[in-house]
């Protein structure tokens, strides 16, 4: 039986990829488990790719949804990114984005922060 915390993580996941939708993204993978970690949502907005960091927080009392993708959650997205574009034969333009999203009443409100931080040479010159 899922936790609330893992149900509303799960339900923010689903708001987020809603949002991204709205904007005209297409999704192309959730909850994609790769060496270096798991990336929440890989979409593809025009002709970049984009790695999703959902980050749900009922509030902010301990930081930002955006503060919490610290310097070690982005080596490891940087490298899950990595192992994604290798696995896949991607050459293209990526990026990292975080989603924050906040459950409000009835519904879900969510931040996007594009380019959120740059891929970690160490990940990224592997490829």
């Amino acid at each position: 039986m899922p936790s609330a915390c893992g149900a509303v993580g799960q339900a923010g996941e689903e708001a987020a990829a809603s949002y991204l939708q709205r904007l005209g993204w297409r999704i192309l993978e959730r909850n994609c488990r790769l060496p270096g970690g798991e990336i929440d949502i890989v979409a593809q907005d025009g002709s970049c790719l984009v790695f999703v960091e959902v980050k749900t927080r009922r509030s902010t009392a301990f930081g930002s949804p955006f503060e919490a993708v610290n310097m070690p959650k982005q080596r490891r997205l940087s490298e899950a990114a990595s192992a994604y574009m290798n696995k896949h034969g991607l050459d293209m333009a990526a990026r990292f984005d975080v989603a924050a999203v906040f459950p409000e009443q009835d519904a879900f409100r969510v931040e996007l922060l594009r380019n959120a931080f740059d891929c970690h040479e160490s990940a990224c010159s592997a490829g």
